[in-house]
């Protein structure tokens, strides 16, 4: 089969820093992709947990068509319908208290801001993170970042000194980290980078009962776990903890590029005017295509739909009889299969089979599908998760590779003569 041309211009001119797929995804809807060649995939990716409504969902794209036809950007210094309905909108559904929103485009500028918004809120520079956390990759949000990987090829540029890195789910090393020099903790209520390991409850109350204790901000990263994905419409919810402030990015636009960092009346008040911003932070596109979004996972109880069929999909994955996994576990629709070996020559073999999932540490194989998965469809994911499980023999197919790439060398050492 011939290399798609499309495929050939993105490798040509990409910067390289994404290890690309061999398949040109050119349309969605729902939860099904479909490549150039019309062959269709069950997305279990979604933008690494994007579209939780579902691809092309209607009511977002005539939002995004009507408001592209009216205003496209408009800096935030100057009030506009779409983002004052979307901010009233949003602090409906946001814990109680966090009534205040610095708006921006992604989940890592989201970060930035609320390191910003801790400091000027506190008066304070230290944080406290956790092992295994991601935070981002801007050299700010780098710091909160764990996985030495993603900060050593930038060195000393990445400045973590004031970040004390704690064992998730240890409250002892949290107690002991928190000080009065601390402007916040910032955790996630799942770690999906980290192998979707969600937090235990008295550890997250553990967090909210020492950081005021002690003066500090308790920050919420629910870039991922946010918008229904868990079960709730926001992870902290299973809790019963009010964090001070929470990061939002990737489902709250349906797909279009978005990021806020909620926060308290008492964080925001704290921050000098022109102290931080954003070009194109609240532009009305992204404001009507959030406000779609926010009122169809509302309409259509996809909260509901993601802890129902989330608690089915994780049945079905335990019940699948296979000596390579070690454990399954999530929360809502984030969920995360560990084996005992390496998963990419799964993830692999499910794309082969019409399946995309994402790696989740080089152990665990992610599943984000839209909430908006039917049961069938699922049924067709673990079905087909079963079979890749039986039938890949990743030492095999080393063995293979080594093989032919032995042949290659001696066919190579073959062919020269001696002079």
């Amino acid at each position: 089969m011939t290399q798609s041309r499309w495929l050939d211009a993105e490798l040509r001119h990409d910067s390289g820093v994404f290890n690309k797929h061999g398949v040109v995804i050119t349309r969605g809807q729902g939860a099904t992709l479909w490549d150039e060649r019309g062959k269709a995939y069950i997305d279990c990716v979604v933008g690494a947990g994007v579209a939780n409504v579902g691809h092309a969902h209607p009511e977002v794209v005539k939002a995004i068509q009507e408001q592209a036809a009216t205003l496209t950007v408009l800096a935030q210094t100057l009030p506009n319908d779409k983002r004052a309905e979307f901010l009233t909108e949003l602090t409906r559904v946001l814990p109680t208290g966090l009534d205040r929103v610095f708006l921006c485009n992604s989940g890592t500028e989201a970060m930035e801001a609320a390191r910003k918004f801790a400091i000027t809120g506190t008066g304070r520079s230290r944080f406290v993170a956790a092992k295994r956390g991601f935070a981002g990759r801007s050299l700010g949000a780098l710091a909160f970042t764990w996985e030495p990987k993603y900060r050593e090829p930038f060195g000393d540029a990445v400045d973590n000194r004031h970040v004390d890195f704690i064992t998730y789910g240890n409250a002892e090393e949290l107690r002991a980290a928190v000080t009065d020099e601390t402007a916040a903790v910032i955790l996630e209520v799942v770690q999906g980078e980290g192998g979707v390991r969600p937090a235990t409850l008295e550890f997250i109350q553990e967090a909210r009962r020492v950081t005021q204790e002690r003066g500090a901000l308790l920050i919420i990263d629910e870039i991922q776990t946010g918008f229904g994905r868990t079960g709730k419409m926001f992870g902290v919810e299973h809790y019963g903890v009010i964090p001070d402030g929470m990061t939002l990015a990737k489902a709250m636009a349906g797909g279009v590029p978005v990021g806020a960092f909620a926060m308290t009346a008492a964080v925001a008040d704290r921050m000098p005017a022109g102290g931080h911003g954003s070009t194109f932070g609240g532009n009305p596109l992204a404001m009507a295509a959030g406000l779609a979004t926010l009122r169809v996972l509302k309409r259509e109880n996809l909260a509901d739909q993601a802890r129902e069929k989330g608690a089915y999909m994780m049945e079905k994955l335990r019940a699948i009889q296979s000596p390579k996994i070690r454990e399954v576990r999530g929360l809502g629709l984030m969920i995360g299969v560990e084996l005992k070996e390496k998963s990419a020559p799964y993830i692999t073999a499910l794309e082969d089979a019409g399946v995309l999932t994402l790696a989740a540490t080089p152990l665990v194989v992610r599943f984000l599908p839209p909430l908006v998965i039917t049961h069938e469809q699922i049924d067709q994911v673990v079905a087909a998760f079963e079979r890749v499980l039986r039938d890949v023999n990743p030492r095999a197919e080393r063995q293979a590779e080594l093989a032919r790439a032995q042949g290659g060398a001696q066919g190579a050492a073959g062919d020269v003569q001696p002079g």
